[in-house]
């Protein structure tokens, strides 16, 4: 595909959930289909008609086991954040059909134990998972996507 064809993509709508333990670390795991450093929050597209808090629970439990009466939501941010994929990346992801993704973000509280999560789902996104300071966050996440987390953890932190 050419810059000038990607360029001209929609975003894909998705959620990102920002879930925190008891010490406002943040779960960060790293991607299944990547050897390169690839650590990322829980993310995943909006299904058509599905409101986005919705979206952002059924994420968490596809993707960590995690059901939704081991979490809280404190909040969402108030817009939309995008991002654009690498070129590289676009052929190969969602069918070509986008450029990148444009993310509503809710931040969690974790009420579970390490042992409520399993990343060993159905479909399973992730190799291993990890809690990770807040400071340290932005840093071992992947590159095209730091931004983002910047932005997330910079509205997010009042309420940490």
């Amino acid at each position: 595909m050419t810059p000038e064809q990607i360029n001209a993509l929609p975003y894909r709508p998705c959620v990102g959930i920002m879930l925190v333990n008891a010490a406002n670390e943040v779960f960060t795991a790293q991607r299944l289909d990547s050897s390169a450093n690839a650590w990322q929050m829980p993310q995943g597209g909006i299904d058509k008609g599905e409101a986005a808090d919705v979206a952002a629970l059924r994420e968490l439990e596809e993707e960590t086991g995690i059901t939704p009466n081991l979490v809280t939501i404190l909040g969402e941010t108030k817009g939309w954040f995008p991002y654009d994929l690498p070129h590289a990346l676009v052929p190969k992801l969602w069918k070509g059909r986008y450029k990148g993704q444009e993310q509503k973000w809710f931040l969690m509280k974790f009420h579970g134990t390490d042992a409520d999560i399993d990343i060993a789902t159905e479909i399973p996104e992730f190799s291993k998972w990890r809690w990770t300071p807040s400071d340290q966050l932005v840093a071992n996440i992947v590159p095209f996507k730091r931004d983002v987390y910047a932005r997330v953890l910079q509205e997010f932190s009042p309420l940490l």
